[in-house]
């Protein structure tokens, strides 16, 4: 299984921070916000990396991370998206790097207390489809939220004025190489993106969704809040412990 990060956009909810670097290489506590999902694709066993960037300080990835050996990696791949089409548009772009086989999406400003072994071996292990992990969150009307019943995802709705529940999808996604024939079919939303949620949906239609609910803390760091919130929590404890 190979992982892809999404670090594009242009970050203009963080403006002024955002108009000289990218959101995604901007501080959380002692380090650049990247390398936070970077490490928890590490630690899931993931070796094969793509980093999907943008925005008008791309080269900076490059010099910050060069080709990943810091990070143990025999190389690091990265590829660039024009503008802001949405995540799932983003996503499109690793088609050719993931070559048919499965892989572990990530948004490039979510940051997890522990890790993702788990969730990876038991997709690792499932023969086809796709994977979300769930968190409860005070304010799921900021995401995608799960509808469960039982043991099942039976709808996520896009940012929710009554939350049916307090699980929100986490930016972190596994799926086959169904995604990218399910990615062309979107037609984009009202704010213009193609969104992961409709891709997430679709594979909920055809019986082929999963889900696990993530353990320790999560959160994403896209505002001001998240951003000093997610610096907190990992000088508190740190963040992607084994």
């Amino acid at each position: 299984m190979k992982g892809v990060i999404l670090a594009g956009g242009l970050g203009t909810r963080l403006d002024p921070l955002t108009r000289v670097t990218n959101k995604h290489l901007l501080p959380v506590y002692d380090r650049p916000m990247i390398f936070y999902p970077l490490w928890t694709l590490i630690n899931a066993g993931i070796q094969e990396i793509l980093i999907v960037t943008g925005g008008n300080n791309a080269g900076d990835f490059l010099r910050l991370l060069g080709n990943g050996s810091e990070f143990g990696l025999k190389h690091l791949n990265y590829t660039y998206q024009q503008g802001e089409g949405g995540i799932a548009a983003a996503l499109s772009l690793a088609e050719h790097f993931a070559d048919g086989g499965k892989v572990c999406v990530i948004l490039g400003d979510n940051l997890i207390e522990r890790n993702i072994q788990r969730a990876a071996q038991a997709f690792r292990a499932q023969p086809r489809g796709a994977k979300i992990l769930l968190k409860q969150v005070p304010d799921p009307q900021r995401f995608g939220v799960a509808v469960l019943n039982g043991k099942r995802v039976s709808r996520i709705i896009e940012k929710p004025k009554r939350p049916p529940s307090r699980y929100a999808v986490t930016g972190i996604y596994f799926y086959d190489a169904a995604v990218f024939d399910y990615v062309r079919t979107l037609k984009p939303s009202r704010r213009g993106e193609l969104e992961i949620t409709d891709v997430n949906n679709r594979y909920i239609e055809a019986g082929r969704m999963t889900y696990e609910v993530l353990r320790g803390w999560w959160t994403d760091a896209g505002t001001f809040e998240s951003l000093a919130r997610a610096s907190r929590l990992v000088a508190r404890g740190g963040a992607n412990k084994l």
